[in-house]
């Protein structure tokens, strides 16, 4: 797929196979791809946000839900559901020219978070989706995030019978980290699933700089 772990943090040039001269024919700059993860419970909407907001046809692994697995996969508040991811589901957006998105949705059931530390590996953020209905389905996700430093967001999936809770009430039941964005969103929606991945991406990238910063200024004091 052309994502390399590089040793940054969750981004690698997207080399361009016939780059054209810019204005002052020094070449165009190496595009940007980031990798993110989708993240949350069990049916809480992952594979539709990033098949809603993927500008490719997106990879899905999902299997059809099996009397076998109705003693492990807690259905309730998702009776609908007839199917689940069993790997992840891919999917690519441009944001703007020159950097792109790269979605890997985890799935969501813990028998399969044995894969969730590969997913991770190079990735700049995660957005964890919510069900208000089910909130305590994305504490495993919020956990992990948080205890690896991955910078994430938390997106409310605003499904159509459960109770609106805001923002600040949704961060207080979950406990999260000071300055942790809560956004609202419809996971059908391509523009409010954009929005989300904007959010990420400029929040990342606020505590990355950050970091970067405070690793150089010891140095910086003893010189």
């Amino acid at each position: 797929m052309g994502l390399h772990d590089n040793g940054s943090a969750g981004w690698t040039p997207a080399p361009d196979p016939d780059p054209a001269p810019d204005a002052e024919g020094d070449g165009e700059l190496a595009a940007l791809a980031l990798k993110i993860l989708v993240a949350g419970g069990f049916g809480v909407g992952k594979t539709t946000l990033v098949g809603a907001v993927s500008e490719i046809r997106p990879l899905r692994t999902e299997e059809v839900l099996s009397e076998a697995g109705e003693l492990v996969d807690d259905t309730g508040g998702v009776d609908q559901k007839t199917t689940t991811t069993v790997a992840m589901d891919f999917g690519r957006i441009t944001i703007r020219s020159g950097l792109s998105l790269y979605l890997f949705g985890t799935p969501g059931q813990d028998r399969f978070w044995f894969l969730w530390d590969e997913l991770s590996q190079g990735a700049l953020g995660a957005v964890v989706l919510a069900d208000t209905r089910r909130l305590e389905d994305c504490f495993p996700a919020v956990d992990y995030f948080e205890h690896r430093r991955i910078p994430f967001v938390v997106a409310v999936n605003c499904f159509t019978n459960a109770r609106r809770y805001g923002a600040h009430e949704v961060s207080r039941a979950l406990d999260l980290d000071q300055g942790t964005p809560v956004v609202l969103c419809d996971a059908r929606d391509k523009d409010s699933g954009k929005e989300v991945l904007i959010r990420l991406v400029e929040y990342a990238g606020r505590v990355h700089t950050a970091r970067l910063l405070d690793s150089v200024e010891p140095q910086a004091d003893s010189v």
